[in-house]
């Protein structure tokens, strides 16, 4: 039994560090930063130790990060979404709201793991969720601060799905968002007459 699970633990693991050979130029998603582009890929010796990273320029937020390209399954970078998941996206952001925490902190909590894991749908779950609960309550400042990060986090994925400018891109949701709160406002009221 113990042989079948270790091998289960082995099968998980390939699934989730995918290792993708990025070259210069690509479009990359950074989790928890956004979008950006590899724009160096170099041999650098630190602390004794010589390793290849990729240097990435995050456009939102004008940050560089560098990975080690070894490391990159594991720090959950990834391409830029194609054509088809832009769709997917889309329609998580015209869903109906998931189930969130009532109490503020533990759903502050909540979204911040979301977001964490890098997943654009999770992502783009809680850039909903938040919309339409400012739209409905108004959110803490807290939020409102995640919101605004987790907005522009999508929009810079966006930018280059859609190949818009990062304004174009960030105003292409925020018409997206206030049709869904509209929406579902409207439906909650007809439901409550």
């Amino acid at each position: 039994m113990s042989d079948t699970a270790i091998e289960l633990e082995d099968l998980d693991i390939e699934r989730e560090i995918v290792n993708i050979e990025f070259e210069i130029g690509d479009n990359v998603v950074y989790p928890h930063h956004g979008a950006g582009q590899v724009v160096k890929k170099e041999e650098k010796n630190i602390l004794g130790e010589v390793r290849e990273y990729l240097t990435i320029k995050i456009l939102h937020n004008d940050m560089t990060v560098m990975v080690p390209c070894a490391n990159a399954g594991k720090a959950g970078l990834r391409r830029v979404i194609d054509e088809d998941t832009v769709k997917k996206v889309l329609a998580v952001l015209a869903d109906d709201v998931s189930e969130m925490p009532k109490n503020w902190n533990r759903r502050f909590k909540h979204n911040r793991d979301k977001i964490k894991t890098g997943d654009i749908y999770e992502l783009a779950e809680v850039v909903r969720n938040l919309a339409v609960r400012e739209q409905d309550k108004g959110l803490s400042t807290g939020e409102k601060q995640m919101y605004t990060r987790a907005k522009k986090i999508l929009a810079s994925e966006m930018m280059y799905a859609l190949e818009k400018t990062e304004d174009e891109a960030e105003a292409y949701l925020d018409e997206i968002l206030l049709r869904t709160a509209e929406e579902l406002a409207a439906a909650s009221a007809a439901s409550a007459e």
